[in-house]
């Protein structure tokens, strides 16, 4: 990347543990992340301060910003209204994830960035192809980088620094109907 080139990128973040290898790779290749946590779809508000917790703490050992957005679960629940007995990675899923990229969108458009990501994909119960065409579908002008941080042992990574940090781990995705579907 040039020197004058604004080398800025949002990322969502959907919790610290996802987003530890996510921020690391992105510094090595030369962008300036910024973290934005953004979480409508948490089932309680408790559960979303536990996971911003975590990402306090993993923007503040990459040296990143962070931007949180407020805690609105009704956003999530009558955008979902009808898909609550969807099966995980199902159509509730791909509604949870739109909403949350199109706010991502949204955010990088008021402040001038030009480019976006998710850390969504590292876990490998989300699909990259279908996350990174819905990153594309909802990009409104903004460029969505497709990254799979899954690669080279990028989960692995994330996990690893997660546990370094001490980050509090959950065991589910994060709305009230994905712990009904815990595998």
């Amino acid at each position: 990347m040039g020197q004058n080139t604004d080398n800025r990128i949002m990322i969502h973040a959907c919790c610290g543990i996802c987003s530890g290898y996510p921020i690391e790779l992105l510094k090595e290749m030369g962008y300036k992340p910024i973290v934005y946590f953004c979480n409508p779809n948490l089932d309680t508000e408790e559960e979303f301060e536990r996971r911003l917790e975590a990402q306090k703490i993993v923007c503040m050992y990459n040296w990143v910003d962070l931007i949180t957005e407020e805690y609105r679960h009704e956003d999530f629940l009558s955008l979902i209204k009808g898909l609550e007995n969807e099966p995980e990675r199902g159509k509730r899923c791909d509604k949870c994830i739109e909403l949350r990229l199109m706010q991502t969108v949204q955010k990088a458009k008021e402040l001038g960035i030009k480019k976006y990501t998710t850390s969504l994909v590292i876990s490998p119960r989300k699909n990259f192809t279908k996350i990174s065409d819905i990153g594309v579908k909802v990009c409104n002008g903004i460029e969505y980088v497709a990254i799979d941080f899954k690669k080279n042992d990028g989960f692995l990574k994330t996990n690893n620094l997660s546990k370094n940090l001490g980050l509090y781990r959950q065991n589910y995705c994060g709305c009230e109907f994905s712990k009904t579907h815990l595998d």
